[in-house]
C-alpha cells in the first residue's frame, strides 16, 4: 500500500493524537483539524486521499461538513468515525455523502484497513501538479513534505495550505481576500490578524537562515512567493 494522505477531523485532542500517530507509524501522512470549519477548509482542495470525520464537531457538524464538500464536487472518500453507532445514525451518515461508517470504540487495525480500501477506490487525479518549486523551495504534494535546499521544513496544516496556495500563484500578487476565501474559506473579513500571524510564522520557517527571501509582502496589495529578491 502506497502512502496515503489522511486528514483526521476530530475535536477530541487525545483521540486525534492517537490516530495521527498511528497512521504515521503505519507509513502514511496524517494531519489533524480540531473543528468542522477547519476540517472543511483543509479538505475542500481535494489533496487528501481519505477524510476521517467525527459527527459531533464544533463550529460545523460532521454531516454538514461532508454535505458541503459534496456540493463543492470534492470527491475525497470519507470515513465517518462516531460514537453514534445505531443503524439510523449510520444510514444518515452514508446518505449525507459518507463512504464508510465505523462506530466508536474501534480497533485501529480495522480503521486502517477500511481507510486503505477507501483510498484504493479513489480515481487518480488528472492534470494537477504533484509538486511546486520556487527557487530551492519544493513542496511535494504527494508526500505532503516541504524542503528548501534539501533541508526539511515542518509545517502545520494551515501553514501548508497557505504556502501551497501561494506557490500555486508563484510570481503573482495574492491578496488578503484571496487568502481568506481560499485558505480559510471566509467570504467576509473577520477583522483579525490571522493572515499576518500565519504569514509571519511561514516566513520564519521558509526564509529564516537563508540568504535570499522568497516570501514577500507587497505593500498595499498582498503577498507574493517569487524566486529571488527583486
Amino acid at each position: 500500500m502506497t502512502d496515503m494522505r489522511v486528514l483526521v477531523i476530530e475535536d477530541d485532542a487525545e483521540a486525534a493524537t492517537y490516530m495521527v500517530k498511528a497512521f504515521r507509524e503505519a507509513g502514511h501522512v496524517a494531519d489533524h483539524a480540531a473543528d468542522g470549519l477547519e476540517g472543511y477548509s483543509l479538505a475542500r482542495d481535494g489533496t487528501y486521499d481519505v477524510l476521517i470525520v467525527d459527527r459531533m464537531l464544533p463550529k460545523m457538524d460532521g454531516l454538514s461538513l461532508i454535505g458541503g464538500l459534496r456540493e463543492q464536487k470534492v470527491d475525497t472518500p470519507v470515513l465517518i468515525l462516531s460514537a453514534l453507532g445505531q443503524v439510523d445514525d449510520r444510514v444518515k451518515g452514508l446518505r449525507a455523502g459518507g463512504d464508510d461508517y465505523l462506530a466508536k470504540p474501534y480497533a485501529f487495525s480495522e480503521l486502517l484497513a477500511r481507510t486503505e480500501v477507501l483510498s484504493r477506490r479513489r480515481p487518480a487525479s488528472s492534470g494537477a501538479p504533484t509538486s511546486y518549486r520556487v527557487g530551492g523551495l519544493e513542496l511535494d504534494r504527494l508526500g505532503h513534505t516541504l524542503t528548501r535546499d534539501g533541508r526539511e521544513i515542518v509545517l502545520q496544516p494551515r501553514e501548508y495550505r497557505l504556502l501551497e496556495y501561494l506557490m500555486q500563484h508563484a510570481g503573482q500578487v495574492v491578496t488578503r481576500t484571496m487568502l481568506l476565501e481560499n485558505v480559510w474559506d471566509y467570504h467576509f473579513d473577520p477583522q483579525t490578524n490571522v493572515i499576518d500571524v500565519h504569514i509571519s510564522r511561514l516566513r520564519a520557517k521558509i526564509d529564516k537562515g537563508f540568504d535570499v527571501p522568497l516570501l514577500h509582502t507587497i505593500r498595499g496589495a498582498g503577498y507574493m512567493i517569487r524566486d529571488g529578491a527583486r
